[in-house]
This record gives structure tokens, sequence and C-alpha cells, in this order.
């Protein structure tokens, strides 16, 4: 793999300009390795639009969005950024098969050994046959779920278990009220969604397949656990009042077990107030990563963000990252990749 992948301007699509894509396609716009090609849009509305128009950069691009798949391809573009609601696996081969390479914040080819086999063949297929590359960059997973752990066992000769905990305050203004709702925030104790418990493990467990493959670390199974807590007494919000002893905070927990014993533990934690029962340690939003071996180390990661400005800040984690891998993936040899597969992802500021 080229050593400097930074060594030419790469032709770029951003493909779709939601809550990330919006944020992606002004990095694209500021990224002195980049040019942007095109822009892929859903909505009709959008069709036409001015790409800086789409991004709030203030600049007019001369780049009009189209909707228009073959416009795309028509591009000879050296890189999609690939960030649509859903995954969809017939364009994501169109664009392969064309020898457009794929970088998406999608999770589903984060752990390729883990992939339906009829869904990776038909990937890999279409990456050899245009000689291109997909990576999955992770929008919750990713950097905290991988390249961070992995890089904290360089100190390491023997590991006890390495855990990461998510944490996330719901009472900072500017939640939103569907959310809360939707996971049943303020509404009695009940048996928590199965299907919530399997999403969670598919999330999740690929990333900590990722890490155990870099560290050799075997696993032989994976447990789900998701929980509940119940307010103290009433917890007023911005929009509404959660009543004591409603649901306040819901975490899921996903554990990578070997030998007998877990060794990689994920857990993401959501409420509303630290005041519970029964009564949970909590931590401000962000992220807590430790390893238990022979050199036992912790590390905090926090967002000094105002709280009501982190729903405008937070995308740009996943987009910033997503587009600092376009570089790298281009570079790299063609078929689904991997973090472990491309060396650490800098950031070209200049």
């Amino acid at each position: 793999m080229d050593p400097n992948p930074q060594s030419r301007p790469y032709r770029v699509v951003q493909w779709a300009t939601g809550g990330v894509g919006a944020h992606a396609l002004r990095a694209v716009l500021d990224h002195p390795d980049l040019v942007l090609a095109g822009v892929r849009v859903h909505d009709p509305a959008k069709a036409g639009l001015d790409a800086g128009a789409l991004c709030g950069s203030g600049v007019t691009t001369g780049v009009a969005a189209t909707t228009d798949v073959e416009e795309v391809l028509a591009l000879g573009a050296d890189c999609v950024l690939y960030m649509p609601r859903l995954f969809d696996v017939d364009d994501v081969c169109r664009l392969l098969v064309a020898g457009v390479n794929v970088v998406t914040t999608h999770g589903d080819l984060r752990h390729p050994d883990t992939v339906d086999p009829e869904v990776c063949a038909r990937v890999e297929a279409a990456c050899w046959f245009g000689g291109a590359s997909i990576l999955s960059t992770g929008i919750a997973p990713g950097f905290v779920t991988e390249t961070l752990p992995v890089a904290l066992s360089s100190i390491q000769r023997s590991i006890d278990r390495m855990s990461i905990e998510e944490s996330v305050d719901l009472a900072r203004p500017g939640t939103s009220r569907l959310l809360l709702e939707t996971m049943g925030f303020g509404a009695a104790p009940a048996p928590f969604d199965e299907q919530r418990l399997a999403h969670a493990e598919q999330t999740f467990g690929p990333s900590l397949r990722l890490v155990a493959d870099a560290v050799r670390l075997p696993l032989d199974a994976f447990d789900v656990l998701g929980e509940v807590a119940l307010a103290e007494g009433d917890v007023p919000l911005e929009f509404t009042t959660l009543a004591a002893g409603t649901v306040a905070a819901q975490r899921i927990t996903v554990s990578g077990r070997g030998g007998g014993r877990v060794l990689l533990r994920l857990r993401s934690t959501w409420y509303c107030t630290s005041a519970l029962r029964p009564a949970w340690p909590v931590r401000a939003t962000g992220w807590h990563v430790a390893i238990d071996g022979e050199t036992p180390i912790e590390m905090d990661l926090r967002y000094p963000v105002d709280p009501s400005g982190m729903s405008a800040i937070s995308p740009r984690y996943a987009a910033n990252r997503a587009v600092n891998a376009v570089a790298y993936l281009c570079a790299a040899p063609p078929g689904i990749r991997t973090t472990l597969d491309l060396p650490p992802l800098t950031a070209n500021l200049g």
C-alpha cells in the first residue's frame, strides 16, 4: 500500500446529505486532497441544488445534486462516501463493479467473517471485478470501539478484560422527544425489546470481533443484556416530566466470551437522571475505555461542547473519520477492507 496515500487529489461523490452526510460533504469541500465530483440525493426537492447550499458552506461549488444513479456512475469518481439511511447492497455493488471505491458509515460489512456469506461473496466479487474496495468506518462503532482499544493494546502482553463504555445524558437540551418515547423513557418498566437486543449485537458485535482478531483473543460466543432503571423522583425535561417510578435509564451490554469468561465488553448507557433505582453509576456523555491486565490503563473521552449544541456537532465525529479514510481506501487493494487492513488514519489539515 502507498505509504503516502495523499499523493493526488481524489474525485469524490457524496451519497446522501442527511445528518452525517451534510457534514461529510462540507468536509470534502474543505479537504486539500479531495475534489467534489458529484452529490447523490434521494429527495427530489434537493435535485439540482448546489452542493454548497446542501451543506450550508456558503460557497457556490458548481456541483448540482442528482437523484440519478446513472449520472453518478458516469462521473468516473475515485470514491463514494455512502451515507444513506439504509444500506442497499445493489447500489453498492453497482459502484464497486464500476471501479468506484466506497467508504460508508454503515456497519453491514464491518467484520466480513460474520456477514451473510452470500452477501459477502457478492460484494467481494464486485470489488475484484471493478478493482475497487469498500470500508465501513461506522457511526457509533468505529474509532472508540476499534482503533483506540487496538492502540491501547500495544502496551500490553496479557489482557484479562477490555471494557468500552458509552454514556449519553438525554436530559440535555435538544434531545428528541420521539427518541425518548421510542425507547420507552417515562413508561412503566417492561421486558427489554428483543429486537433492540438483536440490533445491539449486530451493531457492536462486529467491532468487538475486530478487536479480538487484532489482539488474537479467541471469542466463543456473545451475551447481550438489556436493563432499565427507574427515576427516584420526578425528572423535569425540556418538553416533559418523567414521573417517579418510570423508566429513566437504559443500558445494553454486549459481552464477548472466550475460555469461559468475559474478555471484551461494550456497555451503552442512556439516562435522564443520576438519581436511579437501582443506583447505577453514570458518567458524563462520552466514552470510557479500560483494559485490565498486567499493564492496566483507563481513558475517558468527553465532548467539551455546550449540551444545547451537541446535536449539531456530534455527526462530525462520524463524518470526518469517513472523509479522512478516502485516500487510504483508494490506495488499498480490492476487496472488503476493515480498520485492521489500513494504516492508522491521519487527517491532512494543510
